[in-house]
């Protein structure tokens, strides 16, 4: 369990009821964000401390892993110059009856503040150009001190959450691939073979496979029981790249389910990348050795492209870390 502190003036009412976070990836200058990429390492079972208007209000047990997710229709004018596409989390908020006031009790917080990316200066007043930032174990104590008995029953549930596997990925692809459907200016071959890519199958499968033969991970060769995987999503993709095969992998089906939803990921030179909120347990038994490093082999030029947009985009780990 880790502990994450959340400011939401802009967009409290709206990620309450709808029981969720969500940020998008970069500043408006198209710069990493520190607090947007703390999105991609919170998962089911961490406490978010939510932060309003100078007060803890809420508190948050996230109940999935991260997931990339358009903005929210419901934000409106909120956060004009985000991105359309961010970072999302479920979350299942109580709302606190005692809502303390950390300025309150700044001096007893003061040394407990992290030294890098704290969410509360040292005079006790919020920094709203933070978004969610993770604090230490004896802070979130401290403050779980203060609020009493009720902090204390939401920590218990954590600590017994089953992680919720939906989300509206498909649901965005499904609308993407209407407008594909619907799009005149493309031929209708062209757009049989993309609609057909999403899933893996046809003009895009056969490209993969002229690069690739086996699952990276398992060394299952027989293509019955390969997937054809995108490394930069077919939802993110151009039509040209949602074609390329470059831009993909062939894996068995766990495999393509780790790598699809960010558990998984792979260095340019071939190195297996674990995520840091991957379940260890899980991963050992879909056939990946958690015990010792994994060296994948070689990949082209035009691969090495869509696999770090993977690690930039897809894989659930900070770059910044």
């Amino acid at each position: 369990m880790r502990y994450w502190w959340v400011n939401q003036n802009q967009t409290y009412r709206h990620e309450v009821a709808g029981g969720y976070l969500w940020s998008p990836k970069r500043n408006a200058n198209s710069a990493r964000n520190p607090f947007y990429e703390t999105m991609r390492e919170v998962a089911p079972g961490d406490l978010i401390l939510s932060f309003v208007d100078t007060r803890l209000v809420a508190i948050g047990i996230a109940q999935s892993y991260c997931w990339e997710s358009p903005k929210p229709s419901e934000f409106g004018t909120a956060g004009q110059n985000w991105e359309d596409v961010g970072w999302r989390v479920r979350v299942a908020f109580t709302q606190l009856l005692h809502q303390i006031r950390p300025k309150d009790y700044i001096d007893l917080l003061r040394p407990l503040l992290p030294a890098k990316y704290s969410p509360l200066q040292i005079n006790g007043n919020g920094l709203q150009s933070i978004y969610l930032a993770e604090i230490p174990d004896l802070l979130a104590e401290v403050l779980f001190g203060l609020i009493g008995a009720e902090a204390d029953a939401i920590r218990a549930a954590g600590a017994a959450v089953n992680p919720v596997p939906d989300d509206d990925l498909d649901t965005w692809e499904v609308k993407i691939e209407r407008r594909i459907e619907d799009d005149a200016t493309i031929a209708e071959t062209d757009r049989t073979a993309l609609v057909r890519a999403r899933r893996g199958q046809g003009l895009f499968r056969d490209r993969v496979a002229r690069i690739e033969s086996r699952c990276r991970i398992t060394g299952v060769e027989n293509p019955t029981h390969l997937v054809a995987s995108h490394c930069k999503p077919w939802r993110d993709a151009t039509n040209e790249e949602r074609l390329n095969g470059e831009n993909g992998l062939l894996l068995t089906p766990t495999i393509d389910h780790l790598f699809d939803r960010g558990f998984i990921g792979f260095e340019d030179d071939g190195r297996l990348i674990l995520s840091p909120v991957a379940h260890r347990p899980s991963l050992q038994r879909m056939g990946i050795d958690v015990t010792a490093p994994t060296n994948v082999g070689s990949f082209t030029s035009g691969q090495k492209a869509f696999l770090d947009f993977h690690r930039q985009s897809v894989l659930l780990q900070s770059v910044l870390r």
